[in-house]
């Protein structure tokens, strides 16, 4: 995989001036306040069936973007007596909750660890939508691409930080040392939480993080779910291409970033095709808070692999997140 982007000299000086709209803070003061006054339950139920013996598996639904429940697993490690750090993990583009098997590296390191369905892209969480906006079959990016208030990532962003506000109802959890997490889809949506949720993050991971800098990425992205903007762009006039990216502002990191002050360590590599580092280093070097970035020189999409997890665990305990037990 070769070089699509900058070279990292150039990276680690770019920083385009991307202006938000004039009304981000109010679109998202209101949204996060509809989404609270219609409520909701919050539940986690004891799963006996997942043969996990080293861990309590919930299976929890909180209530997101106007009230709809939203699924998530909840694994802590078995025979833990207090409230434990709590990694809150956002997942990539198309991947559901899945099986709590899949999850068990930061229960197994001695943290909560919530994992959040994203609306419609896996099996236990619909998205039901507005009733209205711009449909486009080509997958999420251009659902509702018309107005911010009908777009997906509208729907999905409040459903990650309603995850935060549920915290306190759920069993183990300590929701005043919260991480947030995510690759890709996921790590923007964290840093859109960390913004969004100021004073209640202790620390943001945000490995490869997709949804940055969506005009270049539009231009230059080879591979995922960017190409689906352009593919619709194609059809359409140039009139809408600007109606489509002043969309796309209101979901952009790029945004949240500098709203966001918690620690933060970020991650990209510079043979990405998905995420270009471009983008990335966009939204890091606007982060409001102390941030580092993990270069990964010639990784694609998937970073560091295994290695990521290890990076982050040591970080986390620099910043005195670690659980108790290990230290």
């Amino acid at each position: 995989m070769p070089l699509t982007d900058l070279d990292l000299d150039d990276l680690r000086t770019y920083r385009p001036d991307l202006a938000a709209p004039a009304d981000f803070d109010a679109f998202w003061a209101d949204t996060l306040a509809t989404a609270r006054a219609a409520d909701g339950t919050v539940t986690a139920e004891l799963r006996t069936d997942t043969r996990l013996t080293a861990f309590d598996v919930h299976d929890v639904r909180f209530p997101g973007w106007n009230g709809e429940p939203v699924a998530a697993w909840l694994l802590l490690p078995r025979g833990s007596t207090e409230p434990l750090p709590v990694i809150v993990k956002y997942l990539g583009y198309t991947c559901g909750r899945a099986l709590p098997a899949e999850h068990l590296l930061p229960p197994a390191a001695g943290y909560a660890h919530l994992v959040v369905d994203s609306r419609g892209q896996g099996h236990d969480t619909p998205d039901r939508g507005e009733g209205g906006g711009t449909q486009w079959v080509e997958g999420f990016m251009t659902r509702g691409i018309d107005s911010p208030r009908h777009h997906y990532y509208r729907r999905l962003i409040t459903d990650c930080v309603r995850a935060l506000d549920a915290l306190p109802q759920l069993p183990g959890t300590d929701s005043a040392r919260v991480v947030v997490s995510g690759a890709s889809q996921g790590g923007g949506l964290a840093l859109a939480v960390a913004a969004l949720a100021p004073g209640r993050v202790a620390a943001l991971l945000s490995d490869v993080p997709f949804l940055c800098h969506f005009r270049r990425a539009v231009q230059i992205a080879g591979e995922g779910p960017y190409p689906e903007i352009a593919k619709y762009l194609r059809w359409h006039s140039r009139e809408q291409e600007e109606r489509t990216f002043a969309t796309l502002a209101y979901f952009d990191g790029v945004h949240f970033a500098p709203r966001a002050s918690a620690p933060a360590l970020f991650s990209v590599g510079l043979m990405d095709p998905v995420c270009p580092p471009s983008t990335v280093f966009a939204a890091y070097h606007r982060y409001g808070g102390p941030a580092a970035i993990e270069v990964w020189r010639f990784a694609d999409h998937g970073g560091g692999y295994g290695s990521t997890p290890v990076k982050q665990l040591d970080w986390l305990a620099g910043h005195g997140l670690a659980p108790k037990s290990a230290g």
